[in-house]
C-alpha cells in the first residue's frame, strides 16, 4: 500500500529519505488518478524495504503542489536522495514505474 504525506511531512518523509521516493499526486476529482491508485498501492506493496510510495492530494497540500508545479493529475515523480530523478504523467503500466524507481 501506498502511504499518505502532505505539505507538513513531505520534506521528511520525500526529501530526507534514503532510499528512492514515489510519490503520486492526486486528486479525488481526477478519474485517471482512481484508475492509477491501485496500481501504486501494488508498488507500494512490491517495493516495500528498498523504496517508499507516497499518494499527496493536491487539493489539499497547495504548498507542495504548487513547489513542483504540478498542472496536471496524476503526475508521479521519483525522488532520489531528495532531488527529482523521474517524472512520468498520466496513468502508465506498473513496470514503467517500477523501472523509474530502478527496481
Amino acid at each position: 500500500m501506498a502511504l499518505e504525506t502532505n505539505d507538513k511531512n513531505f520534506k521528511y518523509d520525500v526529501l530526507d529519505s534514503s532510499v528512492p521516493v514515489l510519490v503520486d499526486f492526486w486528486a479525488k476529482w481526477c478519474g485517471p488518478c482512481r484508475i492509477l491508485g491501485p496500481i501504486i498501492d501494488q508498488i507500494g506493496i512490491k517495493s516495500l524495504g528498498k523504496a517508499k510510495v507516497y499518494k499527496l492530494n493536491i487539493d489539499e497540500n497547495p504548498v507542495t503542489t504548487e513547489k513542483y508545479k504540478i498542472t496536471a493529475v496524476p503526475t508521479v515523480i521519483i525522488f532520489k536522495n531528495g532531488m527529482i530523478h523521474n517524472t512520468l504523467l498520466g496513468v502508465q503500466i506498473e513496470k514503467n514505474y517500477l523501472d523509474a524507481l530502478g527496481l
